[in-house]
């Protein structure tokens, strides 16, 4: 379709907007090979062009975050552009309707220039944002140009962005490239960007493990830009393909999978991965809530929840939740409040997998009462140690802590068997730059995690893999989970480091310290009563 060369003023009728779930089955890779398309740049080389641009608008008064934002809203249009345009034996000849309506699409910003250009593409964040009730509208709610000279928007859209196809060699649009750009904000801590990011192969990992199956629900009750629920979404059409049709693909389309997040900005970048993943309909109701999730009780319940919840204490106004009377014991700490809300945001029987930080697994009090709970009432079947420098936040030591909501077993009983504990933590040294955390680091633990099969008593130990009764565990002081499987060989041989290593390492334990005592001081100030003279 064509679009019109004349500029659509804000005046002009919107396309009608229908908020019923898409039907359109889950995508099919294509069976026969696209004719003669462009071969598609790298997604690396493609990602540091677009960065490399940054710098040059820095000077035009766009700051990193904001050329980012940019990024993604010109990025949304072109991608789905191509989506639109794969061809029909990808789509198995069935018509598809495009992610933007004709006119507020990407052809329409191509065809313009200098002061038309500029303006057109105001009016589409505009148009766009004002579709409420849709996925598309959330998109672009409140959507605002921060690029204000003719020439940088004209060179961006045409010399950067246009002339590449940000496809992969089989037309399906994975979106790669675009959770690259995610990736380098998030290494630009400047921009805080790291907070929402989980290393992707950790995510992939955690898939694979808990191992989603048709038919079931899934959500991510922090989900930041949609990392967990993209890879659940392509662990079902990877290995479930062919059942993917019919009332479970609708299912999958318009609600089995579904996330909520705080930030606003975070969660249109969320939309927007899961849109150009296929996850959804422009035209649906959003499968992303912007809320605090913590806020209330759930009102729907889930099959799976894959999560690594923000570290920080108390809610948006530095409060305990104290009106979740759904929880077992209120708290400040935001890392124990995301376990008990995940625990009651699971169906019986329902499987999590989430990311916390150490202080989860030994802190007393409120931290006590609810570790003593989860054995209790659930089976808390794996812990993996997780190592220092996979995470864009220097320095912080997390875990990962898999459980079944099964209840008390018979007679009473408690739901946890044994807690078997992977150490991924002793003697293993990544970084962000040097020895980035790939999927192949984590293939000994999947293996692991499924060597008993569905009866987790029957695994494999190994020198990194172990369990603990649950007998053992509960008689601990304070339920103490920090536990150990290895002791480092570096210490045993008395073989160290490199001193780069070491300091990093002393780095990264003090910034754990300070993290400590700046929520240590934010407490006392809360509580010491103030000067009224």
């Amino acid at each position: 379709m064509s679009s019109s060369t004349d500029t659509p003023t804000p005046e002009d009728p919107a396309e009608a907007v229908s908020p019923a779930p898409s039907t359109t089955p889950a995508p099919r890779p294509a069976e026969v090979r696209a004719k003669a398309t462009p071969t598609p740049a790298s997604t690396s080389t493609l990602v540091n062009r677009l960065w490399s641009y940054c710098e040059l608008l820095r000077h035009s008064g766009v700051s990193t975050l904001d050329y980012v934002e940019q990024l993604t809203y010109l990025l949304f249009l072109k991608m789905a552009d191509e989506r639109a345009n794969r061809p029909a034996a990808f789509r198995r000849n069935v018509p598809e309707k495009p992610l933007v309506p004709e006119g507020r699409d990407w052809k329409s910003l191509t065809t313009r220039s200098a002061e038309a250009l500029l303006d057109h593409y105001e009016f589409i964040l505009k148009d766009l944002g004002q579709r409420g009730g849709t996925m598309l509208g959330e998109v672009f709610t409140k959507a605002q140009n921060k690029i204000h000279e003719p020439a940088v928007l004209d060179r961006l859209i045409k010399d950067l962005i246009d002339p590449y196809t940000w496809t992969t060699e089989n037309q399906d649009l994975k979106g790669d490239a675009y959770e690259g750009l995610l990736q380098r904000g998030a290494e630009d801590r400047k921009t805080g960007a790291g907070q929402y990011f989980t290393p992707r192969p950790l995510i992939d990992a955690m898939v694979d493990c808990v191992q989603p199956k048709p038919g079931e629900t899934i959500t991510d009750p922090a989900c930041g830009t949609g990392g967990f629920l993209i890879a659940a979404h392509a662990h079902l059409v990877q290995n479930y393909e062919d059942e993917l049709y019919g009332d479970k693909g609708r299912a999958l389309q318009s609600g089995a999978i579904t996330g909520y997040e705080l930030v606003r900005e975070t969660g249109r970048l969320a939309l927007m991965n899961m849109l150009l993943h296929g996850i959804g309909s422009s035209e649906a109701k959003p499968l992303i809530t912007i809320q605090d999730s913590l806020a209330r009780p759930p009102k729907r319940h889930y099959d799976i929840v894959l999560a690594n919840p923000p570290f920080g204490v108390g809610s948006v106004t530095g409060e305990s939740y104290t009106s979740r009377t759904d929880f077992w014991v209120p708290t400040t700490n935001k890392q124990l409040n995301f376990v008990q809300h995940i625990y009651n945001l699971l169906k019986t029987n329902g499987r999590a997998a989430l990311v916390l930080p150490d202080n989860v697994l030994f802190e007393s009090g409120a931290g006590e009462v609810i570790r003593r709970n989860l054995l209790n009432l659930c089976d808390v079947h794996t812990l993996l140690r997780l190592p220092t420098g996979i995470f864009y936040a220097n320095g912080v030591k997390a875990n990962v802590l898999f459980f079944d909501k099964t209840g008390q077993r018979t007679g009473g009983r408690p739901g946890t068997r044994q807690l078997w504990v992977y150490d991924f933590r002793t003697d293993q040294r990544f970084t962000l730059k040097q020895r980035q955390l790939g999927r192949q680091h984590l293939d000994d633990f999947v293996d692991a995690y499924h060597s008993g099969g569905t009866d987790f008593s029957k695994r494999t130990p190994s020198d990194r893999f172990r369990a603990y009764d649950y007998d053992e565990l509960i008689a601990r002081d304070k339920v103490n989970l920090d536990l150990t499987v290895l002791k480092s060989d570096a210490a045993a041989t008395k073989e160290y480091a490199s001193p780069d290593v070491i300091a990093q390492e002393i780095v990264e334990e003090l910034e754990v310290a300070l993290a400590q005592f700046t929520a240590v001081a934010r407490a006392l100030k809360k509580d010491v009563p103030q000067d009224t003279r």
